[in-house]
């Protein structure tokens, strides 16, 4: 693979040996590009299926794209894959934002594959081309932010840190990583990362910058990257009423200081990432889910906004606790004590008191900590309910998001498309259900007069990005097969690159005449770095590629196919009430027409009938949903193939 856009090597560290060495990019760039392409080609080849989370041999890989470094495009994003810790345990993978990933390309290193234990508490120092091992033990038990305030103290303002808490440090299952402009990595890696007593890894400033092959091609795509996003829909959230129920509702703004962006490095920065200051003048990023998750509560428990929400985010943060995991946790307990299930007294949690300080205070304490009930809790939903028992276990499939029961973001009782990511990846696939669900949500703002996003437009990205018209008209499940595997196979190639999901792809834009965007922006942008020319259908081959890959990394860890590729019950058993970015649920119908989903249930046969579809368009085996060794070939995986058939896992060895 090209030299331009690649820093050119792996940092490989051994914690068990205390032992470093490098390893060409070059070897797997090749064909899987960088990001998650990579890693997860690493995973494939070192972390063998039989290995827990929590084992020595399994790694933690950091890796970033060939964009990374380079300015105003958005690429800068970085990724971190292993074996979660979740039930089941799996490879999992978090995307985080900020400036640690491209101090890592420029201090010369395209990623890090961290393997082993160390036998106490350490923290790895990167700098002028060397690898330094640190006693950890002073900053052991510390909040990742002052974790990171304390190194940055120490190490100089400009050194880069990613760490875990308290919750990583005690191994439980939602724990985070925080880095820079305080970007979390989820998918209980953080947990991964406690297990081999790495506390953090720290980058100082490097001199290495990205080498691009065409310089001035590039910036003349730059230049109309510029174009296409001189003005972002959902800059400060304005379009959103939040977890509002009345869909006549004004958008509600976050009232108070006026928050202040803080963008990914070398970003335009017009996106939602801000910094909110609270009234006690504490300051930290306030974006998105893990920012709304409390204030629902909030708004019940105290009648209206306050900074309660923001401190709660905060403390996710500190303790370094997946917020999205908590939101449901939440749900969970809450939907247990109506039931009489649980008691404050009986687990040592104020429940009663849920969307209060006391509350989040003590359930995210207790967790990280692994005291008394927060032990179980630490241990995930499921295994937690398979503890209390006593009707736990329904209440799970009933708890959602956002203080909405059976809530999901962009869920498939809303947007058919989406069911089959939700039923095929190991965590919730925000970015791939967000290239249906911000459209919507922008389109749904429209209906109110508070966007131009039309249905003409949504119908046209439709044609362009989703295979045809079909995929827009929401009253139907025809159409959503096609439209799921292009949107998978474009998510994986982002993914690799790695490009932001709030800013890419460009699927719509209010300048253009037709409102349809660029779909061919990323591959021109990628060939003018490493000067090797990847069209628009090679680079989503790519993605498709990686897609499989993955798909055959978790056949190999028990994913069984077909009968893996379920939805939860409650999304063919719970009718649809609230939608956070669209209250009344509405959609474009059959030709156009604006209908609601609103108490629509997913149906069972027409979802088993799009699998169909689904499977024969990837050229897997229908009846199974098992990959063929035809089709892995025709993808380059012949040696995935090789393995996955010596171990029975193809759908013809399945079915003699």
């Amino acid at each position: 693979m090209s030299a331009y856009g690649y820093a050119g090597r792996i940092l490989r560290i051994d914690l068990s040996s205390g032992s470093t060495r490098t390893a060409s990019t070059s070897g797997y760039s090749d064909r899987f590009l960088g990001g998650r392409g990579v890693a997860t080609k690493i995973y494939w080849d070192e972390v063998l299926p039989e290995t827990s989370a929590f084992d020595a041999e399994n790694r933690l890989i950091f890796a970033s794209g060939p964009l990374c470094g380079i300015p105003v495009i958005g690429g800068s994003r970085w990724e971190v894959c292993g074996k979660g810790p979740t039930t089941p345990q799996r490879f999992s993978y978090g995307n985080l934002g900020g400036r640690w990933g491209a101090s890592l390309k420029f201090a010369g290193y395209d990623g890090i594959t961290v393997q082993g234990r160390s036998e106490k508490p350490v923290y790895l120092f990167l700098h002028d081309n060397t690898v330094e091992f640190r006693d950890a033990s002073p900053i052991w038990g510390k909040g990742a932010i002052e974790t990171r305030e304390i190194l940055k103290g120490e190490l100089g303002g400009s050194a880069m840190v990613v760490a875990t808490g308290p919750a990583g440090e005690n191994m439980a299952v939602m724990a985070t990583l925080l880095a820079e402009n305080d970007a979390s990595g989820s998918g209980g890696l953080g947990a991964v990362m406690g297990s081999k007593n790495l506390k953090a890894i720290v980058v100082g400033t490097g001199r290495e910058r990205v080498k691009v092959a065409q310089p001035d091609r590039l910036q003349e795509l730059i230049r109309h990257y510029r174009e296409l996003r001189r003005s972002f829909p959902f800059d400060g959230w304005e379009y959103l009423s939040r977890w509002s129920r009345d869909p006549t509702s004004e958008p509600r703004v976050m009232p108070g200081p006026e928050m202040k962006k803080e963008p990914c490095y070398g970003c335009l920065g017009r996106c939602a990432r801000k910094v909110y200051q609270s009234d006690d003048g504490k300051k930290g990023k306030f974006i998105c889910h893990s920012a709304f998750f409390y204030q629902p509560w909030v708004d019940k428990y105290y009648g209206d906004w306050s900074d309660v929400a923001f401190h709660a985010t905060k403390l996710c943060d500190s303790y370094g606790l997946d917020a999205v995991a908590i939101d449901l946790m939440i749900s969970w307990l809450h939907l247990c004590y109506e039931a009489g299930i649980l008691t404050d007294k009986a687990i040592g949690i104020p429940i009663s008191k849920i969307g209060s300080v006391e509350f989040i205070q003590s359930l995210l304490s207790k967790i990280s900590l692994r005291e008394g009930f927060g032990d179980i809790l630490a241990q995930g939903i499921h295994t937690a309910a398979e503890a209390v028992g006593g009707g736990a276990k329904e209440q799970v499939g009933l708890a959602g998001h956002l203080c909405e029961p059976g809530y999901h973001p962009y869920g498939p009782r809303l947007y058919i498309t989406n069911a089959l990511p939700y039923a095929m990846e190991p965590r919730i696939p925000i970015q791939q259900l967000h290239e249906v669900g911000l459209i919507m949500a922008k389109w749904s703002a429209g209906t109110r007069g508070l966007t131009n996003i039309s249905t003409n437009a949504v119908r046209g990205v439709a044609r362009r990005f989703w295979g045809g018209e079909l995929a827009a008209d929401f009253s139907t499940y025809e159409g959503k097969a096609l439209a799921a595997k292009k949107i998978q196979d474009r998510e994986y190639a982002e993914e690799c690159l790695i490009l932001c999901n709030f800013l890419w792809p460009i699927t719509d834009c209010e300048h253009s005449e037709d409102g349809v965007g660029d779909a061919t922006l990323e591959s021109k942008i990628v060939s003018a770095v490493i000067g090797i020319n990847i069209d628009e259908e090679g680079l989503c081959g790519i993605g498709e590629r990686v897609f499989n890959l993955q798909r055959a990394v978790l056949v190999r860890e028990g994913h069984r196919g077909r009968e893996s590729d379920i939805l939860a019950d409650h999304f063919y058993s719970l009718p649809l009430k609230y939608d956070q970015a669209n209250a009344d649920c509405l959609v474009p119908g059959k030709d156009g027409e604006v209908v609601s989903r609103k108490s629509a249930v997913v149906d069972r046969g027409e979802f088993e009938k799009m699998k169909d579809e689904y499977y024969k368009l990837r050229q897997w085996d229908v009846e199974t949903g098992l990959q063929t060794k035809a089709s892995l070939e025709r993808l380059s995986l012949s040696g995935i193939a090789s393995d996955l058939e010596k171990r029975g896992l193809l759908a013809q060895d399945m079915q003699s």
